[in-house]
């Protein structure tokens, strides 16, 4: 893939929105989490964490679309450098599966929800996903037949990882995982669906006032909605890389790199991007700290604006300056 100024500007401005996104939602979050304990949050967090790695290992890759191609890169580091990437998108996917089955759980099981999943199930759980998604990252640097034989200097994905391993994934990855997705969704849609028939049948017999309403019917019907958000997202943002992947690899002569890695593989990564506005944005809590934070900001800046305007003599400044000459007039007149 030959160097390209347009592309590297929008991978730039891509990783540098990936960061800033997560990187504000991962604050939010550590302060809810300073504030009530919450295994659900720490799964957030952990999403904007790998997500806010995405953007960073991305942005490594800016330098190389923006410099001329007479500045080739080595395949060692070009091949770590899309280890790194692969393991963070991995991650990032991975934490999705992870807060769906979380969802799903609390649902399911909302009795047990706690005793299940505690502090130390939940950081298992996140090691446990680390540590996959970087055997899968680092897997073709091991597996000689998922790495391209030739290098031509110009560091991308299919520079050096041979669709054979986009193959590995979909099939062992992508699309039992999608089928776990579409598993929880109906289950519990169905659920949701049988908490309102019982408390219909229950508000017509009597047994229930409006003052005794359960609140598990929308709660599970937003639990509902959030996970069938994470399979549109999910699907339609790494399904067609994934799928076009495949086709490269049943059509030796279809020459479908350009397509993968200018296009498709940027609408997976941009997936980084929507999780921070989908996941996080969407939880209540979340969306109220992210408003307090803009207060204390706003207040910040009004604090220092203030602060500048009275030093420098501004409106303020002057006015309160004003104050004592026209006391002394009002004595003089008097």
């Amino acid at each position: 893939m030959e160097s390209s100024f347009p592309f590297g500007a929008i991978l730039a401005v891509l990783a540098s929105l990936i960061i800033a996104a997560n990187v504000l939602v991962a604050v939010a979050v550590l302060l809810l989490i300073h504030k009530n304990d919450g295994v659900g949050l720490c799964f957030t967090l952990n999403l904007a964490v790998a997500d806010t790695l995405l953007g960073v290992a991305i942005s490594g890759l800016v330098t190389d679309q923006l410099s001329s191609p007479a500045r080739p890169t080595q395949k060692t580091l070009c091949s770590l450098r899309m280890a790194f990437v692969t393991s963070s998108a991995t991650a990032s996917v991975l934490t999705v599966m992870l807060i769906a089955f979380d969802r799903y759980l609390a649902i399911k099981q909302p009795l047990r929800y706690f005793q299940i999943m505690n502090g130390f199930v939940a950081g298992a759980c996140i090691a446990g996903l680390w540590l996959m998604s970087y055997l899968i990252g680092f897997l073709p640097l091991g597996v000689p037949i998922f790495q391209q034989t030739t290098y031509h200097g110009t560091c991308s994905f299919f520079a050096v990882f041979h669709p054979r391993f986009v193959l590995t994934l979909s099939c062992i990855g992508f699309f039992p995982a999608l089928l776990l997705f579409v598993f929880f969704y109906c289950d519990m849609l169905k659920i949701a669906s049988m908490h309102s028939q019982q408390i219909r049948k229950m508000e017509q017999a009597g047994a229930v006032t409006g003052a005794y309403r359960s609140p598990r019917t929308p709660s599970d019907f937003k639990a509902v909605r959030t996970v069938a958000v994470l399979i549109g997202s999910f699907t339609l943002s790494w399904s067609p890389f994934l799928i076009t992947g495949i086709v490269q690899v049943a059509c030796q002569k279809c020459y479908l790199y350009l397509v993968l890695e200018r296009y498709l593989w940027l609408l997976g990564v941009g997936n980084s991007l929507l999780n921070p506005l989908i996941y996080a944005y969407w939880q209540k809590e979340v969306r109220q700290q992210l408003y307090q934070m803009a207060l204390g900001v706003k207040k910040g800046l009004t604090s220092c604006l203030r602060l500048l305007s009275a030093r420098d003599g501004g409106p303020e400044g002057r006015r309160e300056n004003s104050y004592p000459a026209i006391i002394s007039h009002s004595h003089l007149d008097g």
